[in-house]
């Protein structure tokens, strides 16, 4: 031998085809293992969204076994093997939001337990969103709360959608997908309401002022806002509007709605104020009662959602129109799993606050 080397194959290399000899360098990297799996799995709060969801994407959900010991806790098992995917948990701040949240987090916990490469919680409705800073004393801040259990369970990147507040997105150290409906609702009522039609987008108070002129600009309109104030939790009281409606088309955008108290009152305040129609956009349909009955009986011509929680058995009045989110959810997980660039989806535009 001409050198007292031994060259010695890394175990792995001849399965993946390389010769015996093949070295390692540095600043270079082989691949010796199998390609990246795609896992998507349904949590229950929203498992029509996951099956949407699964359908663009072209794969099957990973199947599950659920079930409730006589005390109620919950039970959970993967029944395919996992090991090694990339798995993205699609689960909802639905009612019941404790329930719910508990589930994602044995959910990622026996991901975690079975060795999958990366955990991706997409939630598209953020859990205890509203609750993102101290207002009185002694108030929690559960929407940190939620990002430290998340992260502590083992999840190594969040998408979510329209948050309530822009700091959430800081409450985390792992990455953060924000995505916006905006864009999505703009194209709708561009394609609703022509070329020839003055409108308007209203933000319903100041601190969505930002976020509806940005709406304003994609849909060809000014900006207007309601002057908003609330006696309480869930009511709501228009006391001015800023800005010209008279003889436009009057386009309310929010991010939720609860009791449609404030939309309600905000539909009116513009008809008064001389707006010939009012629509709205919201993202998240909580529709708790009595929001459906408010919306029928109110002075909205139509009321877009979408399904970031479950609204397919709701009786929704003939003035709802629902908006599926789950082809921009697919596509987003697509390039998380490609490691391509999310905010190249929306142009960089994912950032409203």
């Amino acid at each position: 031998m001409e050198s007292g080397t031994i060259e010695q194959a890394l175990p792995g290399l001849e399965r993946a085809g390389l010769p015996p000899t093949a070295h390692l360098e540095f600043g270079r990297a082989h691949s010796v293992t199998p390609q990246k799996r795609l896992a998507v799995v349904a949590g229950s709060s929203h498992p029509e969204l996951a099956a949407r969801i699964a359908g663009h994407l072209d794969v099957e959900l990973t199947r599950v076994e659920r079930a409730v010991f006589a005390d109620g806790s919950p039970y959970f098992r993967f029944e395919d093997s996992i090991r090694g995917t990339d798995m993205f948990i699609v689960q909802t701040a639905a009612t019941p939001i404790g329930e719910n949240l508990m589930e994602l987090l044995i959910m990622v916990n026996a991901a975690r337990l079975a060795s999958v490469k990366r955990i991706t919680a997409v939630i598209p409705w953020y859990f205890y969103a509203r609750q993102d800073k101290k207002s009185r004393p002694r108030e929690p801040i559960t929407a940190r709360l939620v990002a430290d259990l998340l992260e502590t369970a083992g999840v190594d990147r969040v998408i979510t959608m329209d948050l309530h507040a822009g700091q959430v997105q800081g409450f985390f150290r792992i990455p953060v997908d924000h995505m916006v409906a905006v864009p999505m609702f703009a194209q709708h009522i561009r394609d609703f309401l022509g070329t020839d039609v003055e409108r308007v987008a209203v933000a319903p108070d100041t601190g969505r002022a930002k976020l509806a002129g940005k709406f304003a600009e994609m849909i060809g309109g000014g900006l207007v806002v309601l002057n908003k104030e609330r006696p309480g939790h869930n009511q709501a009281k228009v006391t001015g509007v800023i800005g010209e409606v008279q003889g436009k088309v009057a386009v309310m955008t929010d991010d939720i709605i609860d009791t449609a108290g404030t939309l309600c009152a905000g539909a009116q305040a513009l008809r008064e104020a001389g707006a010939t129609r009012v629509l709205a956009c919201a993202t998240h349909a909580l529709f708790n009662d009595p929001a459906l009955e408010r919306i029928a009986e109110s002075a909205f011509e139509r009321v877009m959602v979408t399904d970031t929680v479950p609204v397919d058995g709701l009786r929704k009045p003939a003035n709802v129109e629902v908006l599926s989110i789950s082809g921009l959810l697919a596509e987003t997980i697509r390039n998380v799993f490609a490691d391509d660039s999310v905010s190249a989806i929306f142009a960089g535009e994912n950032q409203l606050f």
